[in-house]
């Protein structure tokens, strides 16, 4: 493989793994956005995204990677996969936020961020106790096709990511842009109480940004099982550090900064593991955090939405 073709197949592989980061960091950057809140819950609600997308797929009857569907059969199981997982961690996320957080709304400090904490390891604990410690093989009906361009490739499985991707993507960003809902989140991010006395339904709005993060969470979930072929209940911690990583790099708060974030992180990771080392990834990648918060703590793309007394 010549220089430049090694270049472009982990150009490839970076806008692959970045996609799931991006989608990931939008669950942080929605919620961080409307309430000013890290949820560490999240890193485990991806985790029990790629364990909802496994019982799917075993569902319908696959079990391994050696199982392959083709056409509509295949472009149906992958859909209804990822509705399922998608809806499945947004009624998560929004369990979350009414039984344990809006109860903590108003109170000063950190409370709110620690018991997301809290709930991050009730996550990965009940489903170690449940579904067990081993890692799990994660089915995988896609057909190993490749497209070659030069001695790179590109697997029919990349291109399905990244169409998911930018459609879950494009789709959140007319969504906040355009909707009715859209507007009232910017609102609230804001100024909640000047939104308030507008006439606008904060709860609603809160519970939305909830269920959208968490739904893409499962959708990342779902993009790392088909990715990795595996599992297990730890997968959240260092898939949702990058993923943190990431919406701080882009402007926490920022939609489209998360995304750029995903990508820039996915790109670090593919391109520090050929030319460096990929013992080094997270070293390079935690460095860079600390160096954007020392010099650009606003992220590269600035946050949008004002710091809140």
């Amino acid at each position: 493989m010549t220089p430049l073709d090694l270049f472009l197949q982990q150009l490839i592989n970076g806008l692959s793994l970045g996609s799931m980061y991006a989608l990931l960091a939008l669950g942080f950057t929605i919620v961080y956005g409307i309430m000013e809140l890290i949820n560490f819950s999240h890193f485990n609600v991806f985790m029990i995204g790629s364990f909802v997308a496994m019982g799917v797929l075993h569902a319908f009857g696959i079990d391994g990677q050696g199982v392959f569907m083709y056409g509509l059969p295949l472009i149906g199981t992958l859909l209804v996969t990822l509705v399922v997982t998608m809806l499945a961690c947004g009624a998560l996320g929004i369990g979350i936020e009414r039984l344990t957080l809006r109860p903590l709304r108003g109170v000063q400090g950190p409370m709110a961020m620690i018991t997301t904490i809290g709930i991050s390891y009730v996550l990965s604990n009940a489903v170690m106790l449940t579904m067990g410690a081993n890692t799990k093989n994660f089915p995988n009906p896609i057909p190993p096709w490749t497209i070659h361009i030069g001695t790179a490739q590109i697997t029919v499985f990349q291109l399905i990511i990244w169409a998911m991707s930018v459609i879950l993507m494009g789709g959140l960003y007319v969504f906040v842009q355009r909707s009715k809902l859209g507007k009232a989140m910017r609102a609230t991010a804001q100024d909640p109480d000047a939104a308030l006395m507008m006439g606008v339904e904060v709860n609603r709005v809160i519970s939305t940004a909830f269920f959208l993060g968490s739904a893409l969470a499962g959708a990342a979930g779902f993009i790392f099982g088909l990715y990795y072929n595996f599992t297990n209940f730890g997968i959240g911690f260092s898939a949702g550090l990058r993923a943190f990583t990431a919406a701080v790099l882009g402007g926490i708060g920022n939609i489209p900064g998360a995304m750029l974030g995903g990508i820039l992180i996915g790109l670090i990771e593919a391109m520090a593991g050929q030319y460096v080392g990929a013992k080094w990834a997270d070293v390079i990648i935690f460095s860079l955090l600390v160096l954007v918060l020392i010099c650009r703590p606003a992220g590269l793309l600035g946050r949008l939405a004002p710091t809140k007394s």
